[in-house]
């Protein structure tokens, strides 16, 4: 029997609805090195090893393979679907049409519904997939409030239709969520958001705490494979944060499993990728044993860097300055 780690044991988060997401998820974005099949068997490895949070999305273009594993786990009784938690995202290009794109990964997954269904960015600025860093396209626009809610009105249908259970919102800011949040009849029930100690977003975490809604941390040990176009000379790597690097050696521990056991002991949802199973199993089992110490999460908490990774400057609009725009770092929509 290969090794597993009881779904039991892994911590739960409780979301504004009651429902319980699993504290830790893998996630499914293969950057631009790894591909469905291999992004698949990681599913069905880590299912079979305990995992029953996914986190997926269209643009990932591997949702059709990760449908045929889930089809294949249920069919061999691994897991029920009661049992896992499912979430997917609607991409840029989709914003006017999201009952489409829900319904096309529904098929791809060969589910009935969605758990948690996100909307990936809050404008409708597309990219082709695996674009290079300087890619712009011309039709790309600021967030408009009355464009978002548009879209988040078909993500509320997609509730009343029992096609998704909840709903949620992605790499939004703190003035874009005052914004919209008293528009919203269906509040979003998590906020995905990178988040890593070198880059901890504390004020955005806190007030994503303070109106129930879940932070899920994506990069959530540094995102060391993520695709060239989203790396920068300036860039701190997680692991090789001495803070990250001392405690990892009192724990006996590989560093990446610190930055899982901080964003989990701090409450968000970390949604590590891997394909290799000695790396995604060590993930959910850290989880479960050996905490940090009150001292160390402080350690960890002051010192965060504030380093961005995923900038998102193929998303930038003509006459932006620059990819701080995209995060109102002035406190204002841009």
């Amino acid at each position: 029997m290969s090794e597993r780690i009881n779904p039991a044991i892994v911590p739960k988060r409780k979301l504004y609805t009651g429902a319980e997401m699993p504290a830790l998820g893998l996630g499914t974005f293969g950057s631009d090195k790894y591909g469905p099949d291999a992004v698949a068997e990681a599913v069905y490895g880590a299912v079979q090893g305990g995992y029953r949070l996914l986190d997926c999305a269209e643009v990932y273009q591997n949702e059709d393979r990760v449908g045929e594993v889930l089809e294949k786990l249920l069919a061999e009784g691994v897991v029920t679907r009661e049992e896992l938690f499912i979430t997917s995202k609607v991409w840029n290009d989709n914003h006017r049409q999201v009952e489409a794109s829900c319904r096309r990964s529904l098929e791809n997954l060969k589910l009935d519904y969605i758990d948690l269904y996100f909307v990936h960015w809050p404008f409708p600025n597309y990219h082709a997939p695996g674009c290079d860093g300087d890619s712009r396209n011309p039709d790309s626009r600021p967030f408009s409030v009355e464009e978002f809610m548009d879209t988040w009105r078909q993500c509320e249908k997609l509730v009343d239709d029992g096609l998704v259970r909840h709903i949620g919102m992605s790499n939004m800011t703190i003035p874009k969520l005052e914004a919209v949040l008293p528009l919203c009849r269906i509040k979003p029930a998590a906020l995905e958001l990178e988040c890593h100690p070198a880059f901890q977003q504390q004020e955005l975490f806190d007030y994503a705490c303070a109106h129930q809604i879940q932070p899920v941390g994506f990069c959530p040990i540094g995102s060391p494979s993520r695709p060239e176009r989203d790396k920068t000379a300036e860039d701190v790597v997680d692991m090789e944060m001495p803070e990250i690097e001392e405690i990892a050696r009192a724990h006996q521990v590989h560093p990446a499993l610190i930055c899982l056991k901080w964003a989990v002991q701090r409450g968000q949802i970390p949604i590590p990728f891997s394909v290799k199973k000695p790396q995604y199993m060590g993930n959910l089992r850290c989880i479960t044993e050996d905490p940090l110490t009150e001292a160390e999460m402080e350690r960890i908490a002051g010192a965060d860097k504030n380093c961005r990774l995923v900038k998102g400057q193929v998303f930038l609009w003509p006459g932006a300055s620059g990819w701080e725009d995209l995060w109102d770092l002035d406190g204002t929509i841009h």
